[in-house]
């Protein structure tokens, strides 16, 4: 999963990116408003945690700019900003859940895993995808009733698949997905990680879909 982080605060938002990091996302860390509008226009992102704070254009006028283009991804708002009234304007004006500074980053990590489970349709907090399970909160992954141990790279690329039930991803939507703007990707990363992934679970357990991409087994 790929998040957009917007923080001007650069000991804040360097910290974030490392957490999330940590959790095996890969983060893209911005710091004003105009550039993640550009961002968010020309980059698949699974979710966007914003700053209200921002120089130049501030988070209410990037929600508004978002949710004005019917751009439905999951922002979840922190900000310094405590008031009721704060709380009230920014969910009002399309946020989908609000934190208050400072907070608890397993809170944040917490709150990022319920809205991608709400973005994707799911309510049981456990992946199930036929003979897999994933559990995000853990990272813990069971095959056929066995444990799987996965790298970070295998497992993003795995709950990536898993995101909605028979959906389809092409190796460039998957790098998208896997990668941030600083990484250097290889030409055949998806297919390594792929290779590895049958491996370890069975060769059935990712269909190549000619012409189109991988999908899980359900």
């Amino acid at each position: 999963m790929r998040i957009l982080l917007v923080e001007d605060d650069p000991m804040i938002g360097e910290s974030v990116k490392e957490w999330l990091e940590g959790d095996g996302y890969a983060v893209d860390w911005l710091q004003d408003g105009d550039s993640a509008l550009i961002a968010v226009r020309t980059t698949s992102f699974s979710l966007v945690v914003l700053d209200l704070g921002l120089p130049g254009k501030d988070g209410i006028e990037v929600l508004k700019e978002i949710r004005a283009q019917e751009n439905r991804i999951p922002i979840l708002v922190t900000t310094a900003r405590d008031t009721l009234d704060d709380r009230v304007l920014g969910l009002d004006t399309g946020a989908d859940d609000y934190l208050v500074k400072p907070f608890d980053l397993e809170e944040l990590s917490a709150r990022i895993r319920a809205l991608l489970r709400r973005s994707a349709g799911r309510a049981d907090p456990v992946i199930v995808r036929g003979k897999l399970s994933i559990n995000p909160s853990t990272r813990e992954v069971i095959y056929e009733g066995k444990p799987v141990i996965l790298s970070a790279k295998e497992y993003a690329l795995l709950a990536a698949l898993a995101e909605r039930k028979g959906l389809v991803l092409s190796r460039s939507q998957l790098e998208e997905k896997l990668y941030n703007w600083d990484s250097t990707v290889g030409s055949n990363a998806i297919e390594v990680h792929i290779h590895h992934l049958r491996k370890k679970l069975s060769e059935s357990a990712i269909k190549t879909v000619r012409g189109m991409g991988y999908v899980l087994e359900t």
